[in-house]
This record gives C-alpha cells, sequence and structure tokens, in this order.
C-alpha cells in the first residue's frame, strides 16, 4: 500500500469513526428499569426507581416508580448527548448528560431558577435503598399518630399507614391536606427508609423504631394506634353563616366567563373542585373525576374545576390547564381561580368560613344550595380510605339526584 493509500484509508476510518461516535453519542438510553439518586446538599443520597420504553425520544415512554404507582413523565426531548425529562405540572426537569446505561446531571425547574439538585441514574439497578443490611428487626406495618415539627417549631399532626412486607416497606402520611401519596422503602435492624419522586420535590423519610410501638425521625413522632384519625373532612371548610349558595364567574381557558347561574347547571346537581395543576393531590382527585364524569354525565350532573395557578399569564396558564385537561382526559369544565395562594382563594370566595387545602370539594344540589363541603384528598395510596371517599362520594351524589329541582 502506498503512501497517499495510507492516508486515504486512514482519513477515511477517521470519518468512519466520527460518524459512528455521532450516531452512538445521540442514541436513546437502555430500554427498562433505571435506579436514579439525588445528592442533597446536606449529603443525603434520596434513591427513586423509573422505567424506560421505546427506543428514541420522541416515541418514548418514561414511567417513576412509587410502590404500586407508575406516574407518566412529559415527553423526553434528545439534544446531542444531552437528555430532558420534563415534569410540565410542576415546571421542572431532570437534565442529563446521557450514555447507554449511565446519566447525570441535575434536577433543575425549566426556567433555571433557584436551587439545582446533582443526581445520576445507572440502568439495571433494581433496588431502591441498599438491601444488604441487617434483617428487620421487627415489623412496623399499621397505623401511627404523627406529629412533625418543623425547624421554627411549629407542628403537624398526620396519621401515618405503613405497610412492610419483609424488608420492603410502602407508607403514606394523611394530612387535613391530603395524603403524602405513594413512600417506598426498606427495613433494615431497627431503621426504616422512605422515598418518593414524581417530578415536584424529592421526598425522603428515616427514623428508627423500638418495641414500644414508637418511631422516632429527626423532625418526627409516630405512636402506633389503631385508633389514630383525623378531623372529619366534611366539618372542616363550610359556609358561613347567612349563606346558603356558592357562586363566581371565572374565565375558561379561551376566557369565556362560567358561572353556576349559566343555563347549563340549573337544575343540574353540580360538583365544583378547587385545585390547582400543580398539587399532587389534586391529580389524584382529577384520577378520579375525569373518568367518573364521561360515567356519570347523562345523569344530570356536572362538574367544574377551579384551578389556582403558580403564575397568573394567559398564555401560562392556558399551557398548564390544556396540558392537565389532556394528561386526565378531562371532559367537564375547568376554570382559572387565580393564583395558588390560601388567603387569596378565602378571598375569592367570601362565603366559605376558610380555605385549607388544595383541592377542596364542594356538592351542590339542584336548588344551588351547598350541601356538604369536603376538604383535601385521600388518594390511592391511603387503601381503603380512598375506597370509603369513593363510595361516600358517589351516596352523596345519588342522594342529591333523588332530590327534586324545586
Amino acid at each position: 500500500m502506498n503512501h497517499f493509500s495510507i492516508l486515504r484509508y486512514a482519513l477515511l476510518s477517521g470519518i468512519i469513526t466520527i460518524n459512528v461516535t455521532l450516531v452512538s453519542a445521540q442514541s436513546f438510553i437502555t430500554e427498562g428499569k433505571w435506579r436514579g439518586v439525588f445528592h442533597q446538599p446536606n449529603g443525603t443520597d434520596v434513591p427513586f426507581n423509573f422505567e424506560v420504553h421505546g427506543k428514541s425520544a420522541a416515541a418514548a415512554k418514561i414511567y417513576l416508580l412509587n410502590g404500586e404507582e407508575r406516574f407518566e413523565t412529559g415527553q423526553p426531548v434528545q439534544k446531542a448527548d444531552s437528555l430532558f425529562i420534563p415534569f410540565d405540572q410542576f415546571d421542572t426537569e431532570l437534565a442529563f448528560k446521557a450514555g447507554d446505561k449511565q446519566l447525570s446531571g441535575f434536577f433543575r425547574k425549566k426556567d433555571h431558577t433557584g436551587r439545582t439538585i446533582p443526581v445520576d441514574a445507572t440502568f439495571g439497578q433494581l433496588y431502591r435503598f441498599d438491601e444488604k443490611g441487617e434483617k428487620p428487626a421487627g415489623d412496623i406495618s399499621g397505623k401511627y399518630d404523627f406529629t412533625f415539627k418543623s425547624e421554627n417549631g411549629k407542628e403537624d399532626k398526620a396519621v401515618g399507614l405503613f405497610n412492610q412486607k419483609g424488608n420492603k416497606l410502602y407508607a403514606t402520611f394523611m394530612r387535613v391536606t391530603g395524603d403524602s401519596r405513594f413512600l417506598e422503602g426498606v427495613v433494615t435492624g431497627n431503621q426504616f427508609f422512605l422515598s418518593a419522586f414524581i417530578g415536584g420535590g424529592v421526598a425522603y423519610h428515616t427514623g428508627t423504631f423500638d418495641n414500644t410501638g414508637q418511631l422516632t425521625g429527626k423532625n418526627f413522632t409516630g405512636v402506633k394506634n389503631p385508633e389514630a384519625a383525623l378531623p372529619d373532612p366534611y366539618a372542616l371548610t363550610y359556609l358561613k353563616e347567612g349563606y346558603k349558595t356558592f357562586d363566581f364567574s371565572l374565565p375558561g381557558v379561551d376566557g369565556e366567563k362560567v358561572s353556576l347561574k349559566d343555563d347549563k347547571y340549573k337544575n343540574k346537581v353540580v360538583i365544583v373542585t378547587i385545585g390547582g395543576t400543580w398539587c399532587p393531590n389534586c391529580m389524584d382527585e382529577a384520577g378520579f373525576m375525569a373518568p367518573w364524569y364521561k360515567k356519570n354525565k347523562n345523569r344530570g350532573v356536572e362538574v367544574i374545576g377551579v384551578q389556582f395557578e403558580r403564575k397568573a399569564d394567559p398564555a401560562y396558564v392556558k399551557n398548564a390547564m390544556e396540558n392537565f385537561k389532556k394528561r386526565f382526559g378531562i371532559e367537564y369544565t375547568e376554570v382559572f381561580g387565580g393564583l395558588a395562594d390560601k388567603k387569596a382563594v378565602a378571598e375569592s370566595f367570601p362565603a366559605l368560613n376558610t380555605f385549607l387545602s388544595f383541592p377542596t370539594i364542594l356538592f351542590i344540589d339542584k336548588k344551588g344550595n351547598v350541601d356538604k363541603i369536603y376538604t383535601g384528598f385521600t388518594g390511592p395510596a391511603t387503601g381503603q380510605y380512598y375506597t370509603t371517599f369513593i363510595k361516600e362520594f358517589n351516596g352523596e351524589v345519588d342522594k342529591l339526584l333523588g332530590q327534586p329541582a324545586s
């Protein structure tokens, strides 16, 4: 081979090598299960799990795995060797430098404001927390009275629902405002570890337990109590004295005003939900309400979702509400209530004695009178409490539908 041939061969080889490198860099990440780890500023590593389906970013579906839940992310976007996994309802994203079986990057807001959290992920790691520790010192399944204490000393009461299977642990915390959704972790020795992630923030709880039935953590104590209970959710929010009805005139995504006095709602049972597209418990509520409405809309019942958002910019609001509608298949009317501030909500609806939680659900009879108000939401993670809510919800609607319009 002469020098020209050698040079020509080398150049061709280089071109071929470059092309292969570019194709490899732009190939999508491996399908299957991944384990990610958030590296918190305080030195704590918090794990989460996700699953990838699809061989390209445009066709892929990615699911966050927490307990029995598979929570779909937004559509991933790939640019060269960068992979962005958006969480549209929270205005956040995972921004990775992508390798075939290894990712590294940050969890951050889409607009790049605020702090970022370093995160990496590895393909094929099926565990969540390291399970190579001691065998569990006991079974901490059960119901607990929890007291959480903030740095300023403020106490927050909750009911903890724990379900242990071997060294696997599943839990949720119920508060008057709603539940903490699906937490997953392990028990090793007399320690327990729990985490959850769906894109809004990183949830992490760890503590110890003793043989007296008490759980102890840095900012909480939990005492086992089979009778642990929260205040009646139907007794927390109600109409002020002198009020019987509830009304508003608020714009839909296209600006048209909607009022309970519109002909569409006359002589019908109306369910009004006050929430926000950014709110995890509101997502659970919409996950119930959307299919329920499809099944029951021909019975003389209507639903209005009043959304309070983090920004009042019309383009932002329209995008957020339309994404929410698409995600849950919502066919009932949605309107924009204003900024997501509980005090502002209470001022917007002066008939209410207070406003404690996104979501809050109002049941309105055919005459336009408010019959009941449900504060918060007990979602699928609460098991029997969710089942009870559905039963009570259907019972209340059936009762109102059976009443005369006048």
